[in-house]
């Protein structure tokens, strides 16, 4: 069949949801592809910024592989904006769920968090509290969107810097959003790992 039989779900039989199923497999495989043409859009957002926000996320990303990041980090600092081209207001947890089901519980938190953790550098100008990541004070991974923050995303504004192109971390998201959903070994709940490998850092900048 072409399509299902119901127009309301409740009538639906097994052979309908078996078909939708397949259909369903068939289009989640393709989301690392439509993400990256989705970062292409953030080349038309927000503007004022010396960079584009996809220069932005392309910084970031680049940050992230230079300082020797593993694969979860690297496909976080290039989509953690993402959200910006739909969700502005609340661009950090929009950017979270996309992400959730293919990366370390770590990766996620970091994500949804880091619009907090970045008022630190701007809030007191408009009025607002730049300490608003404190009611996260204890978490066990404070520390880690702190430097996410600091070393990738903050910094990530520069029109000199040199940045890889998209088409580099094509790779590393494709490889995230093939994985299993909510794989108990992907998510890794309550573990941590280091933003930074230095060793891996030389091997990837000839240092």
């Amino acid at each position: 069949m072409a399509t299902v039989k119901f127009t309301a779900m409740k009538d639906g039989d097994r052979q309908d949801y078996e078909f939708l199923t397949a259909h369903e497999i068939d289009y989640a495989a393709k989301t690392g592809e439509r993400l990256l043409d989705a970062l292409v859009q953030l080349d038309e957002g927000l503007s004022g910024y010396k960079i584009t926000r996809l220069g932005h996320s392309l910084q970031a990303a680049t940050r992230a592989w230079r300082d020797g990041a593993d694969t979860d980090w690297i496909a976080c600092a290039l989509l953690h904006d993402i959200g910006d081209i739909y969700a502005p207001y609340n661009h950090d947890e929009y950017a979270a769920t996309i992400l959730k089901p293919f990366v370390r519980e770590q990766c996620t938190w970091v994500v949804e968090k880091h619009g907090d953790f970045q008022r630190l550098y701007y809030a007191h100008h408009l009025g607002g509290n730049r300490h608003a990541r404190e009611r996260f004070a204890g978490h066990a991974y404070f520390d880690d969107c702190d430097q996410f923050c600091e070393r990738w995303d903050q910094s990530s504004f520069d029109p000199d810097y040199e940045m890889l192109p998209i088409e580099f971390f094509r790779p590393f998201v494709l490889e995230v959003f093939a994985r299993k959903a909510y794989d108990p070994a992907v998510i890794r709940a309550g573990e941590r790992v280091a933003l930074t490998d230095p060793e891996t850092a030389k091997v990837r900048t000839g240092a």
